[in-house]
């Protein structure tokens, strides 16, 4: 089974990934071997774990990106998992509605949150919706 990795030519890329030493700098290893050679590099295990979040954080952006352009709904419509268009990605961590007042919580993609209140009928445009409710 392939890595599911390719080269810049399209040649599959097998991936090996090894556990270091335990000890005071414990470190991993990963090897990529494609037809134009191999690369090596190592990283401690706190540089692995936010590598394969932000590996996961862009897997799922690709997997649920639209096929066609940004989409408008209104504040009060908004779901947990819409990203915001626009120069700065912003995830909807959360939504509450009060009376005329949605409040949204925003995520940035450093994992850094804040909150802003719109009305309910606010057009706020979206990058990329989510399908069903969150």
């Amino acid at each position: 089974m392939g890595s599911g990795i390719t080269d810049a030519d399209g040649h599959d890329v097998p991936v090996a990934v090894a556990p270091g030493e335990a000890g005071p700098d414990p470190r991993l290893s990963v090897t990529l071997s494609s037809p134009a050679g191999e690369v090596r590099w190592s990283c401690t295990p706190a540089a692995a774990r936010e590598l394969a979040a932000a590996l996961v954080r862009a897997a799922e952006e690709t997997e649920n990106a639209p096929a066609g352009g940004p989409v408008t709904v209104r504040a009060g419509e908004l779901r947990r998992g819409d990203v915001r268009d626009g120069e700065r990605a912003m995830t909807v961590d959360g939504v509450r509605t009060d009376g005329s007042t949605a409040h949204v919580t925003w995520k940035s993609p450093a994992g850094r949150t804040w909150s802003q209140s719109y009305d309910v009928n606010t057009a706020i445009t979206l990058r990329r919706r989510l399908p069903g409710n969150r």
